[in-house]
């Protein structure tokens, strides 16, 4: 196991400058998630991480020691691509020895590796099988098991469950996290998808445009988002904004000095009819034990509202829309959370 720290990490292609003197320390035994949308610089970060990608400034530390011009092969670390990159012409079990092999490592020693790894992802009956006769979600589990039996101190995952469909990313990152608390290992995973990251991470990391918005719990960044991105980001639905000018009496009344911009969660909004602000619905989703209301507001700006039952609520009606108080957020003219 290792705890990492990145210190001012600066990477340039030619005279562009995609990430920007980044700060980061992932402690031993933490499952950290990279989230951010596409083009964000957190693949290239990660990349760096592994070695495959130089650093243009900056230093990166493993276990306190400076690694930059360590080879990827010699960093003790293990990444799962998106693509799973596993050799069709060779066996499950071939795939795994591989590495091991050119490591030359002893046979019992590979063998005792190469179980060991099969039993934690529950794989042993394909062992024998190639990739081609392997589903997708078979085939990211001979990834996964690939960096397992390499034993490294810190596993990188490259967004190993975007091939996969919507059913099985969600059985899948339940194993992860699983795997995560049975070996204790330091894993970084990158994924723009922040419902992953909500749900698998010890640490999120938000990222956007090759700068660091916010770090801290899944909680921390959903109940105190440090600015209009995270608070944008992170939440599904995301979070509404209105302008704070256009908000009922009651609620302007709490804004405090500098707000410009409101901010609430779909969940934290209720239909009423008192101290209300009015609202046309566009459209409702029924999901069965919740529904999604779809508006605007007088002044054109769209809200949406999670409802936890059921609704006779239909598209053209109109409502009025009452804010929980507790849970309101309120920016100034630069973004940042007051």
């Amino acid at each position: 196991m290792a705890n990492l720290k990145l210190i001012d990490i600066k990477k340039s292609y030619g005279k562009t400058e995609v990430i920007h003197g980044l700060d980061l320390e992932v402690l031993d035994g933490e499952f950290c998630v990279l989230v951010g949308p596409s083009g964000c610089g957190k693949s290239t970060l990660l990349r760096m991480i592994a070695g495959l990608e130089e650093i243009t400034e900056g230093s990166i530390l493993i276990n306190d020691e400076i690694v930059n011009n360590i080879s990827a092969a010699k960093r003790g670390l293990a990444m799962v691509f998106q693509s799973y990159a596993l050799y069709p012409h060779m066996t499950v079990r071939q795939n795994l020895a591989f590495g091991l092999e050119n490591l030359k490592l002893d046979k019992d020693d590979i063998e005792e590796r190469i179980t060991k790894a099969a039993n934690q992802l529950r794989m042993e009956d394909y062992l024998k099988r190639r990739p081609g006769q392997l589903s997708g979600g078979q085939r990211q589990r001979v990834a996964i098991g690939r960096a397992i039996v390499r034993e490294p101190s810190i596993y990188l995952f490259d967004e190993p469950l975007s091939n996969l469909d919507a059913e099985l990313r969600v059985a899948t990152r339940v194993e992860l996290k699983a795997l995560h608390a049975r070996l204790g290992n330091t894993m970084i995973y990158v994924t723009h998808d922040q419902v992953e990251a909500m749900t698998m991470a010890d640490k999120i990391v938000v990222m956007h445009d090759g700068i660091i918005e916010q770090t801290g719990t899944p909680l921390d960044l959903y109940n105190k988002p440090a600015n209009l991105f995270v608070a944008g980001f992170i939440g599904s639905p995301k979070m509404n904004f209105l302008d704070s000018s256009s908000l009922p009496e009651d609620i302007k009344k709490h804004a405090p000095k500098g707000a410009v911009t409101f901010g609430i969660r779909p969940e934290h909004l209720r239909i009423q009819e008192k101290n209300a602000l009015p609202l046309d619905v566009r459209s409702v989703e029924q999901l069965g034990s919740d529904s999604y209301l779809y508006g605007t507001t007088i002044d054109n700006q769209e809200i949406s509202i999670k409802l936890n039952n059921q609704t006779i609520i239909k598209g053209g009606e109109s409502v009025k829309v009452g804010f929980d108080e507790d849970n309101t957020h309120w920016f100034n003219e630069k973004g940042v959370s007051l």
